[in-house]
């Protein structure tokens, strides 16, 4: 069916404003165009849209929303989370969900932009301990991280621990030049920079010296018990199963745990089991864990990432 063409006009009229909501080179046009599979042609004030009828009308909506929005120039940041919080409205998912409590960082904003990620936020807060599985992009780490820090500044942990199995793409330490800790440094990079972004690097330095945050590679945890503390496991995906066991074990009283990774892109050695896969077959009906699962729906990151995921999720059903 050959695609139509919708056409809107974006009022009232105000260039400035006009200037802000495109962006440089219409590069948030650009974006609206990738995440509704449509194509945009603008003249001026006028927009026409151009594909599937459906996606044209969201494409048009959408449009609006940020025209409305663009009093200030709009970054493709701005954009891309805007557009998740229209699909979540699109899909009316939410279903009624009371959003937890905002959650204590230097980002004021910081919420759940999706109805998994609200679960997901409300199940850390109420379990000792938590899984978040799911693709790249759906804020599984980020989230948790903001989760703790959130605890942390409350006073509910003294201790913020952060870990990850040092293992990538087949590689092992041995292979990486330089100490112990400039080896399993870029393994733990990921969860330096969220804290970074949610806690500002002084505060964060100041912490580290006082060892009230902590990031190690999991082969660290053994023979610990870590009580009033939060403790994240990263990339749990690469875990065996003799470490997850470990890693769950070393809960201690006043503990909280969380639990992320994405079951599809596992490094482990050939014929090796994932301790994350292994721990949801396990534990799913253990009282006092939650799991929260996510989906290309959840994705906030580029709009094609979302469209990359479903595209992988449905090959692998075909297969």
């Amino acid at each position: 069916m050959k695609p139509k063409s919708f056409d809107i006009a974006l009022i009232p009229l105000d260039n400035a404003r006009l200037a802000n909501f495109c962006g440089v080179l219409d590069e948030n046009l650009r974006q609206i165009e990738a995440a509704y599979d449509v194509a945009i042609s603008r003249r001026g004030e006028h927009c026409r849209i151009s594909g599937d009828p459906g996606q044209s009308r969201l494409a048009a909506q959408a449009l609006q929303y940020f025209y409305e929005r663009a009093k200030a120039p709009l970054s493709i940041d701005d954009v891309q989370l805007g557009l998740v919080e229209l699909v979540r409205q699109a899909n009316a998912r939410s279903q009624a969900i009371q959003p937890p409590a905002g959650l204590l960082t230097r980002k004021s904003d910081l919420h759940g932009r999706t109805p998994n990620q609200v679960a997901y936020i409300r199940n850390i807060q109420e379990h000792d301990i938590t899984f978040g599985i799911g693709p790249a992009g759906t804020g599984k780490t980020y989230l948790a991280v903001a989760s703790a820090v959130d605890a942390f500044e409350r006073d509910q942990v003294s201790r913020i621990v952060l870990t990850r199995p040092a293992v990538e793409a087949g590689e092992r330490l041995g292979f990486l030049p330089g100490d112990l800790a400039q080896k399993v440094d870029p393994y733990l990079r990921p969860l330096y920079d969220a804290l970074y972004d949610l806690m500002g690097f002084d505060k964060v330095a100041k912490l580290f010296e006082k060892a009230s945050i902590e990031v190690a590679p999991l082969a660290y945890m053994r023979g610990r018990t870590l009580n009033h503390s939060f403790i994240i496991l990263d990339e749990a995906q690469n875990t065996t199963p003799e470490q997850m066991k470990m890693f769950l074990t070393r809960i201690g009283i006043g503990a909280k745990a969380v639990i992320t990774g994405d079951v599809t892109q596992t490094d482990l050695g050939k014929g090796q089991k994932s301790g994350l896969i292994e721990a949801r077959r396990i534990l799913k009906d253990v009282r006092g864990i939650a799991f929260s699962e996510f989906s290309a729906d959840d994705v906030v990151r580029h709009p094609l990432v979302a469209r990359i995921v479903a595209a992988y999720e449905a090959q692998e059903k075909h297969d």
